[in-house]
């Protein structure tokens, strides 16, 4: 064998090598890590969504907020800038020409309250059924959102309800008199300055404040009395702030079912005539 002809298999070699290496410690590190659409992750049996899914799902967890500010991207938030563009998406796309319904899985205790109405709205007008099931809550802003949906399921231990409307902040003006602060507050208008904290709440103010939280109440009760077909005095009855479990909430008409994945895909199955492939 020639000297030139050692090389070539020497360099031949070497690129093999480098290539079996580089696949494993690179491209398996990938496909573990990163999965491709249609694949399951081993680890949560989850399926990434591709054009062979035909309900897909949307996280709806933690506390909501119109948008999410990017210093707070990694938190526990819902957007509602986010879902609303995923339902518009999911009901515009060609991609999604395919799915056939939307499951929103919640375990949020509420937020905003423009951003709950406005998720509420579009699933209530939306065209594919938009499935709820509830984790370990839906309460507040969350469950004005859930009421919308065309069916709830819930655990018999999920948190549900809490219909009602609150506002509070801390008051430190006897911290501040006892250490000899002074607030000086410049300000135009009798009430811009209202709620700083730094100073006590007038009854004027209080009333103002207590004005705006009746008229999200309201909006609230009306939007549940419609989206659950209840009749607005039994919403009123509930609507006192308080939540209950799965079990009574059924039994008030707040909750569909009790039930989790496996009772959500039997539902389509049986409602829609199609076999449900959940992907998120």
């Amino acid at each position: 064998m020639t000297k030139r002809a050692k090389i070539l298999i020497g360099i031949l070699l070497f690129l093999l090598i480098g290539f079996v290496l580089y696949y494993v410690f690179v491209l398996r590190l990938e496909r573990v890590t990163y999965y491709e659409p249609g694949e399951y992750d081993p680890e949560t049996g989850e399926l990434y969504a591709d054009n062979s899914c035909n309900v897909i799902g949307i996280n709806l967890h933690g506390e909501i907020f119109t948008y999410v500010p990017p210093e707070n991207e990694d938190g526990d938030y819902a957007s509602g800038e986010l879902i609303l563009s995923d339902l518009q998406e999911i009901e515009e796309s060609p991609e999604y020409a395919d799915v056939k319904a939307v499951l929103i899985e919640i375990d949020s205790y509420g937020g905003s309250p423009v951003a709950s109405e406005e998720l509420a709205n579009i699933i209530k007008d939306y065209k594919l059924p938009v499935i709820a099931m509830v984790r370990e809550g839906a309460t507040s802003g969350a469950y004005w959102i859930a009421s919308a949906t065309d069916r709830i399921f819930a655990s018999k231990l999920s948190d549900i309800g809490s219909i009602g409307v609150t506002m509070s902040y801390l008051d430190d003006s006897k911290l501040n008199e006892k250490e000899g602060y002074t607030w000086n507050s410049l300000s135009t208008g009798k009430f811009k300055d209202a709620g700083n904290g730094q100073t006590p709440l007038t009854e004027e103010e209080r009333a103002i404040f207590e004005r705006d939280l009746n008229i999200i109440y309201e909006e609230f009760v009306k939007a549940v009395s419609v989206n659950r077909n209840l009749p607005i005095e039994k919403v009123r009855e509930l609507a006192d702030g308080s939540s209950m479990l799965g079990e009574m909430a059924l039994e008030n008409g707040l909750i569909d079912e009790i039930g989790s994945y496996d009772e959500v895909k039997e539902y389509l199955k049986t409602k829609y005539d199609f076999e449900p492939e959940i992907c998120w």
